[in-house]
Protein backbone atom coordinates (compact mmCIF):
# COMPACT_ATOMS: atom_id res chain seq x y z
CA UNK A 1 0.00 0.00 0.00
CA UNK A 2 1.39 3.39 -1.00
CA UNK A 3 1.77 6.46 1.19
CA UNK A 4 -1.31 8.14 -0.28
CA UNK A 5 -3.50 5.09 0.42
CA UNK A 6 -2.19 4.83 3.98
CA UNK A 7 -2.87 8.51 4.62
CA UNK A 8 -6.38 8.13 3.23
CA UNK A 9 -7.12 5.13 5.45
CA UNK A 10 -5.74 7.01 8.45
CA UNK A 11 -8.01 9.94 7.66
CA UNK A 12 -11.05 7.66 7.48
CA UNK A 13 -10.19 6.07 10.79
CA UNK A 14 -9.31 9.26 12.64
CA UNK A 15 -12.37 11.24 11.53
CA UNK A 16 -14.68 8.29 12.23
CA UNK A 17 -13.18 7.87 15.72
CA UNK A 18 -13.65 11.56 16.49
CA UNK A 19 -17.24 11.49 15.25
CA UNK A 20 -18.15 8.39 17.22
CA UNK A 21 -16.67 9.88 20.40
CA UNK A 22 -18.84 12.97 19.95
CA UNK A 23 -21.94 10.90 19.17
CA UNK A 24 -21.41 8.74 22.26
CA UNK A 25 -20.90 11.81 24.43
CA UNK A 26 -23.80 13.95 23.16
CA UNK A 27 -26.06 11.72 21.09
CA UNK A 28 -26.10 11.21 17.34
CA UNK A 29 -28.86 13.69 16.61
CA UNK A 30 -27.31 16.44 18.75
CA UNK A 31 -23.97 16.54 16.93
CA UNK A 32 -23.78 18.31 13.58
CA UNK A 33 -21.50 17.43 10.71
CA UNK A 34 -19.95 20.88 11.09
CA UNK A 35 -19.08 20.07 14.69
CA UNK A 36 -17.40 16.83 13.64
CA UNK A 37 -15.46 18.63 10.91
CA UNK A 38 -14.30 21.28 13.37
CA UNK A 39 -13.17 18.67 15.89
CA UNK A 40 -11.29 16.82 13.15
CA UNK A 41 -9.79 20.12 11.93
CA UNK A 42 -11.03 19.67 8.36
CA UNK A 43 -13.65 21.48 6.30
CA UNK A 44 -17.17 20.18 5.76
CA UNK A 45 -16.54 19.65 2.02
CA UNK A 46 -13.45 17.60 2.86
CA UNK A 47 -15.42 15.52 5.35
CA UNK A 48 -18.12 14.82 2.79
CA UNK A 49 -15.50 13.70 0.28
CA UNK A 50 -14.66 10.90 2.70
CA UNK A 51 -18.11 10.29 4.19
CA UNK A 52 -21.14 10.87 1.93
CA UNK A 53 -23.51 11.04 4.90
CA UNK A 54 -23.44 11.64 8.63
CA UNK A 55 -24.40 8.00 9.18
CA UNK A 56 -21.34 6.83 7.28
CA UNK A 57 -19.15 8.38 9.98
CA UNK A 58 -20.38 5.59 12.26
CA UNK A 59 -20.86 2.80 9.76
CA UNK A 60 -17.36 3.22 8.37
CA UNK A 61 -16.42 0.60 10.96
CA UNK A 62 -18.48 -1.90 8.99
CA UNK A 63 -16.82 -1.08 5.69
CA UNK A 64 -14.17 -3.77 5.99
CA UNK A 65 -16.87 -6.34 6.76
CA UNK A 66 -18.96 -5.65 3.66
CA UNK A 67 -17.05 -8.18 1.55
CA UNK A 68 -15.75 -10.33 4.40
CA UNK A 69 -18.06 -13.28 3.79
CA UNK A 70 -17.37 -13.11 0.06
CA UNK A 71 -13.62 -13.13 0.71
CA UNK A 72 -13.94 -16.12 3.02
CA UNK A 73 -15.75 -18.07 0.30
CA UNK A 74 -13.40 -16.98 -2.48
CA UNK A 75 -10.26 -17.75 -0.48
CA UNK A 76 -11.37 -20.99 1.17
CA UNK A 77 -9.04 -23.96 1.18
CA UNK A 78 -9.33 -26.52 -1.63
CA UNK A 79 -11.83 -29.22 -0.74
CA UNK A 80 -13.71 -27.05 1.76
CA UNK A 81 -17.32 -26.08 1.11
CA UNK A 82 -18.49 -22.48 1.16
CA UNK A 83 -20.71 -23.02 4.20
CA UNK A 84 -18.01 -24.83 6.12
CA UNK A 85 -15.55 -22.02 5.44
CA UNK A 86 -18.08 -19.47 6.70
CA UNK A 87 -18.88 -21.60 9.76
CA UNK A 88 -15.22 -21.91 10.74
CA UNK A 89 -14.68 -18.20 10.17
CA UNK A 90 -17.62 -17.41 12.42
CA UNK A 91 -16.35 -19.69 15.17
CA UNK A 92 -12.88 -18.14 14.97
CA UNK A 93 -14.44 -14.68 15.26
CA UNK A 94 -16.39 -15.70 18.35
CA UNK A 95 -13.26 -17.18 19.92
CA UNK A 96 -11.22 -13.98 19.46
CA UNK A 97 -14.11 -11.71 20.50
CA UNK A 98 -14.54 -10.02 17.14
CA UNK A 99 -17.08 -7.22 17.77
CA UNK A 100 -18.96 -8.11 14.58
CA UNK A 101 -19.99 -11.42 16.20
CA UNK A 102 -21.55 -9.61 19.16
CA UNK A 103 -19.44 -11.65 21.59
CA UNK A 104 -17.43 -8.81 23.10
CA UNK A 105 -17.86 -7.20 26.50
CA UNK A 106 -15.55 -4.24 25.98
CA UNK A 107 -17.42 -1.14 27.24
CA UNK A 108 -16.50 0.82 24.10
CA UNK A 109 -17.88 -1.94 21.86
CA UNK A 110 -21.09 -2.15 23.88
CA UNK A 111 -21.49 1.63 23.75
CA UNK A 112 -20.94 1.62 19.99
CA UNK A 113 -23.62 -1.03 19.51
CA UNK A 114 -26.05 0.91 21.71
CA UNK A 115 -25.42 3.96 19.56
CA UNK A 116 -25.86 2.00 16.35
CA UNK A 117 -28.98 0.02 17.20
CA UNK A 118 -30.53 2.84 19.22
CA UNK A 119 -30.45 5.33 16.35
CA UNK A 120 -33.12 4.73 13.67
CA UNK A 121 -31.22 6.48 10.87
CA UNK A 122 -28.14 4.36 11.59
CA UNK A 123 -30.17 1.16 11.57
CA UNK A 124 -31.69 2.13 8.24
CA UNK A 125 -28.26 2.91 6.80
CA UNK A 126 -26.89 -0.38 8.15
CA UNK A 127 -29.27 -2.28 5.89
CA UNK A 128 -27.59 -0.73 2.86
CA UNK A 129 -24.32 -2.22 4.08
CA UNK A 130 -25.99 -5.59 4.60
CA UNK A 131 -27.43 -5.49 1.09
CA UNK A 132 -23.96 -4.90 -0.34
CA UNK A 133 -22.63 -7.76 1.77
CA UNK A 134 -25.36 -10.02 0.41
CA UNK A 135 -24.57 -8.95 -3.15
CA UNK A 136 -20.84 -9.63 -2.73
CA UNK A 137 -21.48 -13.03 -1.15
CA UNK A 138 -24.04 -13.92 -3.80
CA UNK A 139 -21.48 -13.16 -6.50
CA UNK A 140 -18.87 -15.30 -4.71
CA UNK A 141 -21.35 -18.17 -4.56
CA UNK A 142 -21.95 -18.05 -8.29
CA UNK A 143 -24.12 -15.03 -9.02
CA UNK A 144 -27.31 -16.94 -9.80
CA UNK A 145 -30.68 -16.21 -8.23
CA UNK A 146 -30.21 -19.30 -6.08
CA UNK A 147 -26.82 -17.99 -4.98
CA UNK A 148 -28.29 -14.62 -4.08
CA UNK A 149 -31.06 -16.27 -2.09
CA UNK A 150 -28.48 -18.34 -0.24
CA UNK A 151 -26.41 -15.23 0.49
CA UNK A 152 -29.46 -13.48 1.94
CA UNK A 153 -30.10 -16.38 4.30
CA UNK A 154 -26.48 -16.59 5.41
CA UNK A 155 -26.14 -12.86 6.07
CA UNK A 156 -29.45 -12.83 7.98
CA UNK A 157 -28.38 -15.76 10.15
CA UNK A 158 -25.07 -14.11 11.04
CA UNK A 159 -26.78 -10.81 11.84
CA UNK A 160 -29.35 -12.44 14.12
CA UNK A 161 -26.69 -14.49 15.91
CA UNK A 162 -24.64 -11.35 16.54
CA UNK A 163 -27.63 -9.36 17.78
CA UNK A 164 -28.60 -12.10 20.22
CA UNK A 165 -25.10 -12.25 21.71
CA UNK A 166 -24.75 -8.47 21.94
CA UNK A 167 -28.13 -8.05 23.66
CA UNK A 168 -27.34 -10.74 26.22
CA UNK A 169 -23.98 -9.20 27.08
CA UNK A 170 -25.52 -5.70 27.18
CA UNK A 171 -28.10 -7.07 29.64
CA UNK A 172 -25.29 -8.15 31.95
CA UNK A 173 -24.84 -11.85 31.16
CA UNK A 174 -21.41 -13.35 31.64
CA UNK A 175 -19.44 -13.16 28.41
CA UNK A 176 -18.02 -16.68 28.89
CA UNK A 177 -21.55 -18.10 29.03
CA UNK A 178 -22.64 -16.06 26.02
CA UNK A 179 -19.55 -17.19 24.10
CA UNK A 180 -20.29 -20.84 24.84
CA UNK A 181 -23.89 -20.45 23.75
CA UNK A 182 -22.85 -18.49 20.66
CA UNK A 183 -20.64 -21.36 19.52
CA UNK A 184 -23.48 -23.84 19.96
CA UNK A 185 -25.95 -21.52 18.22
CA UNK A 186 -23.58 -20.96 15.28
CA UNK A 187 -23.02 -24.69 14.87
CA UNK A 188 -26.76 -25.37 14.95
CA UNK A 189 -27.56 -22.49 12.57
CA UNK A 190 -24.99 -23.56 10.00
CA UNK A 191 -26.18 -27.15 10.24
CA UNK A 192 -29.68 -25.94 9.33
CA UNK A 193 -28.30 -23.83 6.51
CA UNK A 194 -26.46 -26.89 5.19
CA UNK A 195 -29.70 -28.87 5.15
CA UNK A 196 -31.47 -26.27 3.05
CA UNK A 197 -28.50 -25.13 0.98
CA UNK A 198 -26.93 -28.47 0.18
CA UNK A 199 -25.21 -27.16 -2.96
CA UNK A 200 -23.11 -24.82 -0.84
CA UNK A 201 -22.38 -27.44 1.82
CA UNK A 202 -20.31 -29.56 -0.57
CA UNK A 203 -16.70 -29.01 -1.56
CA UNK A 204 -17.73 -28.37 -5.17
CA UNK A 205 -19.86 -25.29 -4.28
Amino acid sequence: MGLRERKKLRMYRDVSDIAISLFLEKGFEKVSVAEVAAAAEISKPTLFRYFPSKEDLVLHRFADHETEAARVVAERAPGRSALDALRLHRLAGIERGDPVTGVNADPHVLAFHRLLYGTPSLVARLYAYLERSEAALGAALGGTLEARLAAGQIVAVQRILAMDSWRRIADGEDVAVVRRDAVAAAEAAFARLAEGLAEYATAQA
